[in-house]
């Protein structure tokens, strides 16, 4: 746990401090793969929770979705279809799913440790 956090702290120290620009054109694909990569994290905790989770499948995921998530964006814009509706939809569903399980793990866990005292 701690090695997640040391790692997630050296990502936010490096993002802030170096300065990544790129093309106005690339922010759709860019927000897509984010909102992906962030389904991938919200999963790893709540597998995390469930005691079940496994490194390669979150690495996988992470990328996969990531990767998978841009280039179906990128599909969309060549033909004119905005297919990144899709992939906004289906990994901000997860995402909120995720995140309402996990509430409920960190709430269940408060409420059991409160009654044992």
């Amino acid at each position: 746990m701690i090695i997640a956090l040391i790692g997630l702290l050296i990502g936010v120290i490096l993002g802030l401090r170096i300065p990544i620009q790129y093309p106005a054109a690339f922010s759709l694909y860019i927000s897509v793969a984010i909102l992906a990569a962030l389904d991938s994290v919200f999963g790893a905790i709540r597998s995390n929770l469930e005691n079940k989770f496994d490194t390669e499948i979150f690495v996988s995921g992470f990328f996969g979705n990531a990767i998978l998530a841009g280039i179906l964006a990128y599909i969309g814009d060549r033909i004119g279809v905005p297919l990144y509706y899709a992939a906004i939809f289906a990994f901000g569903n997860r995402l909120f799913q995720n995140f309402a399980i996990i509430r409920r793990h960190l709430v269940e866990g408060r409420k059991s440790k409160s009654r044992t005292e």
